[in-house]
């Protein structure tokens, strides 16, 4: 079973439409909505690709309900910890040239629930293979809050993918994630230089297993201790980018999860994050073109980049 913890839970909100002009009034003749969060999204995909994931983070007052109610209606696991605060909102405009999303920060976590929300985490951790650690931290818990979450699985015997960036990515390294994925605009803020094969090797000498940079419509960048790879998608396809590393985040853990080569991995992060684009909503994916492009995706062994430094 693989562990997906969304601390900052998310009630999503997508409005669709033909095209969005800054500062007018728009008709929206599509909304939609369901549980999210980037580990949410990461469970959906892992259960569509047919394998058990259970959900746990914090959520509370009506929106908070309204997760639980779609997670319900989804069949995804729901082991969330209740807050008094209200789960957050996101709401993504998705018009035929692009996807713009508003991001609001969060309930506020006090100590007890923090505490609350650990032993939790603790009692779910021994029947867990990888646990999967995504997004942002509403404000309350500590500002290491990854970096305990780290320690309490490998306590267990359990390895840990993390997708966050900032200051939350940087203070859990010492803790020794088994792969984090960051973009390339946090890789470079979180290592200083432009260079993704060199941010990598950067982040991976800070006390990291793996380290695979999402390039966005250039794919996916890997540096591990089995060698470094780079994976691009056969075309550069338009749609809505939300999710679209979540998809990636999926395949990583279930790579993890299965021991499976990293080449083999990486081709199954790109044709998903790939087809997320063509997806509506977060956490879906096109399935025919995810098929299709599994045996399109090239992946190409790459040399170190030597950087000087660290992070």
């Amino acid at each position: 079973m693989i562990l997906t913890v969304t601390l900052n839970a998310a009630l999503d909100i997508t409005y669709r439409l033909p095209e969005v002009r800054l500062h007018a009034s728009h008709r929206v003749p599509s909304v939609r909505q369901q549980a999210g969060g980037k580990g949410v999204n990461v469970a959906r995909v892992l259960a569509a690709l047919g394998h058990a994931a259970i959900v746990t983070g914090l959520a509370g007052g009506p929106a908070g309900q309204a997760v639980r109610a779609d997670l319900a209606e989804a069949a995804l696991p729901d082991e969330l910890v209740e807050v008094a605060g209200e789960t957050r909102r996101t709401v993504a405009v998705a018009d035929d040239q692009d996807t713009t999303v508003f991001l609001e920060p969060g309930p506020e976590v006090s100590p007890q629930e923090w505490r609350r929300f650990l032993a939790h985490y603790e009692r779910l951790l021994p029947g867990a293979s990888v646990v999967v650690l995504s997004g942002s931290v509403p404000p309350g818990p500590p500002a290491d809050a990854y970096r305990i979450l780290i320690e309490r699985a490998r306590c267990h015997g359990v390895p840990a993918v993390l997708d966050a960036d900032g200051p939350a990515l940087l203070r859990a390294l010492p803790a020794g994630p088994a792969v984090v994925k960051p973009n390339a605009h946090e890789l470079a803020e979180a290592t200083g230089t432009g260079d993704p094969a060199e941010g990598a090797e950067l982040l991976r000498a800070a006390g990291v297993g793996a380290v695979v940079a999402s390039l966005g419509p250039d794919g996916l960048l890997a540096c591990t201790a089995e060698g470094n790879w780079r994976a691009r998608p056969p075309d550069a396809l338009r749609g809505n980018p939300t999710g679209a590393g979540d998809s990636a985040v999926a395949a990583l853990a279930l790579g993890l999860h299965t021991g499976a080569p990293w080449p083999d991995r990486l081709r199954q992060a790109v044709a998903l994050s790939a087809a997320t684009v063509l997806a509506p909503l977060a956490g879906r994916y096109d399935a025919d073109a995810y098929h299709r492009m599994l045996s399109l995706v090239r992946v190409e062994e790459v040399g170190p980049a030597h950087p000087q430094g660290e992070p």
